[in-house]
Parts: structure tokens; C-alpha cells; sequence
């Protein structure tokens, strides 16, 4: 067996693990959804209040979620990986065993500390494992997780509400926490940074009550719960916050959440393209299934099998992600890819009950295949230039901002269809209003193809393998007429290349085709 394919076959491994306690943390954000009204008979309370379970799970990513990267630098990527999954199966049998609504949410509470860690420790895990050419191939497996998890998890708790018992939703979690223990201790690495930098405590609070307050009140905002008044004041109390943290920031050595990384041109403009993109696709889970029952008069299992199909899409992403990127680049795949899922997505507007199913299927499957390649793209041109000193930094901020972003997806869906409904005077949805929303979140989304486009035509070329063809092209012809950039980037500056880094890191300097604390 060579080196390469033992390297590999523990790359392939080491995605498998971190995909499946995504996956596992997925599910559970969704599965409870559809268990809510039947554990509020069991908890003798209203099913509207049963809603605090949800958010305080939400609350708690919040807050959390900027910690993760400073916890693996000071401790460990594997032990706070492993404590991370271990909390989240201990918070899931204390939520299995509530014997009242009070220690459940107590229990949602640790489960969200868990999963808070678990997500952006668990990418940190796997972009450190992977060299530069291999980091499209495991993105890639991180996409299933992320698309499929909230696509099943109200169907699989529709099952076990209905067959077993509401308990069971939380059961489910132990043996893959589990297995998932073991095999982070046989087969993950424990990497940290051997001079962390002091916790930032202030940050860590004023962070934590920006995002609690922004992330609660967009959740109230969204399921029409709470006065204006209260959601008014969660969301000034967010922006405050946040604007304090920001400034809080600028003279903090090693902040909890660094703005500085927007100034690596293609870690700013994946946050801020896809922060735009991700408002949009964030809405679909709740317009779609609603369009459906509501302006359809589909039942639930009929319009889950629908909403499927944009799942069914991504996974297509896997065998073409590669070969697509090599061929166009990172610009061109984030600029006219994206445009194109932006347009499929907007197509969903035009759904009646009159059109064929295999119409409905065919527009969903394809734009769930462009949606998963853009964000998979997004994803893996983030960290082409961070520093190894910035990595667990720049997986927390990425994904504080994805989790914020869905929750504002939602959020707007839900402000657009009122919106819709209050000037056509509707006291219930009709689907000319759900074709209003459907309309507002593609526009917002096609401005992120625009940001997209500052990108460098040759913006992660080492990553997608165009740097292979940009040194070939070099070598075939004359290298004096080539740009600075592009020689010094193939190492044609009269002397021998320079010498790689470890195929184990992804960690590089900004791109010398960049400038140095350019802003984004």
C-alpha cells in the first residue's frame, strides 16, 4: 500500500466521523419539530410553549459557538471534539429522561454546548487533515450532513412519534455518540497551537449576548411569538451589543470572533457572498413545505417527499464538485453557478397545483445539485489563504455567521409572507403570497454573484488543481510577458520553486496576488 492511498483512505475516514456527528446534530435540530405537540401532552403544557425547547437549544449554539475555536487551540482539536460529542449524547438521554419541561430545557441547554463545539471543531479537524488538493473532495462529504440532516429529521420524528414514543428522538443520538467517541480516540489527530493567546472573557460576553439576542429575536420574529415590542428590543440589544464586541475587538490581541480575517480577500467575500446566499436557501425548508400543504392542500409525507428532492440534488455535487472547479475556477463557479441557483431558486415562485410533479422534481433537483457546488464552493475557497494561526479563529467565525444566517433566512421568509398577506389583505396565506417571498429572498440572493465576482480569476487555483494547468501554460511559453503574480505563484522567479508545505496542512500565506490587509 504507498503512502498516497493509506493518506487518503484515513482522509475518507477522518470525513466519515466528523460527517456523522454533523449529521447527528443536523437531525436533532429538525427531528424535534415534529414531536413538539405530542410532548406537550406528556408535559401537561400548551404546545406553543413547547417552542422554548427550540430556542434555548438555539440560544446556546449562539453563545457557544465562538468559543469552539480558542477551546481546540488550548486544548486540543481531538479532546474537545471528543468532549463535544460527549456532551451532546449526555444532554440527549437527560432530555430522553425529562420528567418535566424545566429539565428539559436545562438538557437542551447542554446538548446546544455540545453541538456548538461539535460542528465548527469537527470542520477544524477535517480541513487540518487534508492537504490542499484534497480539501474539495472532503468539503464535499461535509455537504451531505448539512443538506440531507434538516431534510430528514421531521419525517424520521413524524416515524418515531408515531411508532415508538417521543423519547426515542433523543435515544437515537447515544450509539452514534457513542461510536463516535471511539473512533475519535483511534483515529483522529490532537492538534492545538502551542501558544493560544489569552481568553477573551469580555468578548466571550458581549459576543455571546449579540448573538443570544440576534438569534432569539429573529426566532421570534420568524414564528410571529412575542409582541413587537419584545422582538424590537432582543434585536436592538443584538445590534448594541454587537457593535460594542466589534469595537471591543479592534484592541484585543486574540479576540473571540476576529473581524481582521474579512481582510483576506477569500475568506471576506465567501462570509459576505454567502451570508447573502445562505439567507435564501435558509428560507426554502420553511416556504416550500408550506407552499405546499397550504397552497397545494398536499399533506405533510406528500410534501416532505418533494422537499426531499433538493437533498437528492447535492449529492450529485460529490462525483462533478472536482472536475467542475478544475475546469472553471472558484470566481467563475461562485459567479454564474451561483447566478443559476439563485434563478432555480426564484423559479420556485412559479409552482401551482397544475404543474406536472416531474416539473416540481426536475427544478428542485437541479437547483439543490448548483446550491450544494456553490456552498461547497464558499466553503473550501474560506480557508485558501488563512494562516495556520488563524484556522480554529476563522472555523468559528465562519460558522457563527452561517448559523446567524439561517436563522435571518427564515426570519425574512417569514416577514415577506406577512408582509405579502397584510398588503393583499389576506387572513391566510395564498400563494400569490408565498410567490412574493419566494421572489424577495432570490433578490437578495443575486447580489451575492456580484461580491463574488471581486474575487481573483485565479483564486484558489492550488485548491481546485488550475495551478497545474496555470505552471504548464508558464513552462510552454515565454515567462518574461507573465504577470508578477502568476510567475512568482508558479515559481518561475529564476530560481527553483519554492518548496511546499506538508500535504498534512492547508495552512498557506495570502496569495501574493493580493495585498496585504486589503478589505473586503
Amino acid at each position: 500500500m504507498t503512502a498516497p492511498t493509506a493518506r487518503s483512505r484515513r482522509l475518507y475516514l477522518t470525513a466519515l466521523i466528523v460527517a456523522s456527528a454533523m449529521f447527528m446534530e443536523q437531525v436533532d435540530g429538525t427531528v424535534l419539530a415534529t414531536a413538539l405537540p405530542t410532548m406537550a401532552r406528556s408535559f401537561n403544557t400548551e404546545p406553543l410553549h413547547m417552542n422554548v425547547a427550540l430556542t434555548s437549544y438555539l440560544l446556546s449554539l449562539a453563545v457557544f459557538i465562538p468559543v469552539s475555536g480558542t477551546a481546540a487551540d488550548r486544548f486540543g482539536a481531538r479532546t474537545v471534539f471528543r468532549a463535544a460529542i460527549a456532551l451532546f449524547t449526555i444532554g440527549s438521554i437527560l432530555c430522553a429522561q425529562s420528567p418535566t419541561l424545566s429539565f428539559l430545557i436545562a438538557s437542551r441547554v447542554l446538548q446546544g454546548i455540545g453541538g456548538a463545539m461539535m460542528v465548527p471543531v469537527g470542520r477544524l479537524v477535517l480541513i487540518r487533515s487534508a492537504s490542499k488538493a484534497e480539501l474539495i473532495t472532503a468539503m464535499t462529504w461535509l455537504m451531505i450532513p448539512a443538506t440531507i440532516g434538516p431534510v430528514l429529521g421531521p419525517p424520521i420524528g413524524g416515524f418515531i412519534v408515531d411508532t415508538l414514543n417521543w423519547r426515542w428522538i433523543f435515544y437515537i443520538n447515544v450509539p452514534i455518540g457513542v461510536i463516535g467517541l471511539i473512533l475519535v480516540t483511534l483515529f483522529i489527530d490532537d492538534v492545538r497551537e502551542k501558544e493560544p493567546g489569552r481568553f477573551d472573557f469580555q468578548g466571550f460576553v458581549l459576543s455571546g449576548i449579540a448573538l443570544a439576542s440576534l438569534m432569539f429575536g429573529l426566532e421570534l420574529a420568524s414564528r410571529g411569538v412575542g409582541s413587537v415590542v419584545e422582538t424590537g428590543a432582543l434585536l436592538a440589544i443584538g445590534v448594541a451589543s454587537g457593535g460594542l464586541y466589534w469595537w471591543h475587538s479592534r484592541g484585543h490581541p486574540h479576540p473571540i470572533l476576529d473581524f481582521s480575517l474579512m481582510r483576506v480577500p477569500t475568506f471576506g467575500i465567501s462570509v459576505l457572498a454567502g451570508a447573502l446566499s445562505r439567507i435564501a436557501v435558509g428560507a426554502m425548508p420553511f416556504l416550500l413545505p408550506m407552499m405546499l400543504q397550504i397552497g397545494f392542500g398536499m399533506s405533510a409525507t406528500a410534501s416532505g417527499m418533494i422537499t426531499f428532492a433538493s437533498a437528492a440534488g447535492s449529492l450529485l455535487v460529490r462525483l462533478a464538485a472536482r472536475q467542475i472547479l478544475k475546469r472553471i475556477g472558484f470566481r467563475n463557479t461562485l459567479v454564474w453557478v451561483g447566478f443559476i441557483a439563485t434563478l432555480l431558486l426564484g423559479s420556485s415562485a412559479a409552482f401551482r397545483p397544475s404543474w406536472p410533479l416531474a416539473a416540481i422534481y426536475a427544478v428542485l433537483v437541479i437547483g439543490g445539485f448548483f446550491q450544494s457546488l456553490q456552498f461547497m464552493a464558499y466553503n473550501t475557497i474560506a480557508y485558501a489563504d488563512i494562516q495556520r494561526s488563524k484556522m480554529s479563529a476563522a472555523t468559528s467565525f465562519y460558522t457563527t455567521f452561517q448559523q446567524l444566517c439561517i436563522s435571518l433566512g427564515i426570519a425574512t421568509a417569514a416577514a415577506a409572507l406577512a408582509g405579502s398577506m397584510f398588503v393583499a389583505r389576506h387572513t391566510a396565506p395564498a400563494l400569490s403570497d408565498f410567490t412574493a417571498a419566494f421572489l424577495l429572498v432570490a433578490a437578495i440572493a443575486l447580489f451575492a454573484p456580484l461580491i463574488s465576482w471581486r474575487l481573483d480569476a485565479d483564486a484558489g487555483a492550488e485548491l481546485s488543481g488550475q495551478l497545474v494547468k496555470l505552471k504548464t501554460a508558464a513552462l510552454r511559453a515565454d515567462p518574461a510577458p507573465l504577470p508578477p503574480p502568476v510567475r512568482e505563484r508558479v515559481g518561475m522567479r529564476g530560481e527553483p520553486p519554492p518548496r511546499a508545505e506538508s500535504d498534512h496542512s492547508l495552512v498557506s500565506s495570502p496569495s501574493p496576488s493580493r495585498r496585504e490587509g486589503e478589505v473586503v
